[in-house]
């Protein structure tokens, strides 16, 4: 017999650097059954990125009109640019009996916490500050002052950890995704997301 489990958000959050972005694509290649949320952002893409496949890159114009139309499940401001999630996919994604994964911030972390759309929210800490810097510079993106802005908005960002629901600590990479799959193993056997196992189960007329 197989029973019906309700899918939900996997919410990724993390310092800039921290590897979330990583682990939710090897997540991605781990599983058929979990799709990616592509957020709209204002920011400018990076290197070979394209728009609908790593963000739906839009003006602030085109941002705002979507705050005005209630097109987000939740939105936020980062580093002078605006990033949201459109409400619209994930409901449709859900219903097709899929999990939705994404990559956000604490601040739409949050809003999303309030809302009726089941998750888990995990976040995902680096080793240390300093490895948090080393990979910042590492990835030759942003300028000294860019890397110690963010890892001023890091330390706020940790201090919010209590609100999430796991805690994973990327300091091996395959350790770090393994311990990410467990979670999403483990929130798929909780018993509020079955339907109603235990009818499915007495009203078995093969027996």
């Amino acid at each position: 017999m197989t029973y019906q489990r309700n899918p939900f958000l996997i919410i990724l959050s993390a310092p800039s650097g921290g590897g979330k972005s990583t682990i939710l694509r090897e997540v991605l290649n781990k599983s058929d059954k979990i799709e990616y949320s592509v957020s709209y952002t204002t920011r400018k893409p990076r290197g070979t990125e394209e728009t609908g496949v790593h963000y739906n890159f839009v003006t602030e114009e085109e941002f705002k009109q979507r705050i005005s139309n209630c097109d987000f499940l939740e939105y936020a401001q980062f580093s002078d640019n605006y990033y949201g999630t459109s409400i619209s996919y994930i409901r449709s994604r859900l219903m097709e009996g899929k999990h939705v994964i994404m990559d956000i911030e604490v601040q739409g972390a949050a809003q999303i916490s309030l809302t009726e759309i089941p998750y888990v929210k995990i976040f995902i800490l680096p080793p240390s500050l300093e490895v948090l810097r080393e990979r910042l510079v590492n990835r030759q993106t942003d300028t000294a002052e860019e890397i110690d802005k963010r890892l001023m908005i890091a330390r706020y960002e940790i201090t919010q950890i209590p609100c999430y629901d796991y805690l994973v600590i990327n300091d091996d990479l395959d350790k770090a995704v393994d311990d990410v799959m467990a979670i999403i193993s483990a929130e798929e056997n909780r018993v509020d997301r079955y339907g109603q196992p235990q009818q499915e189960f007495l009203q078995d007329k093969d027996l």
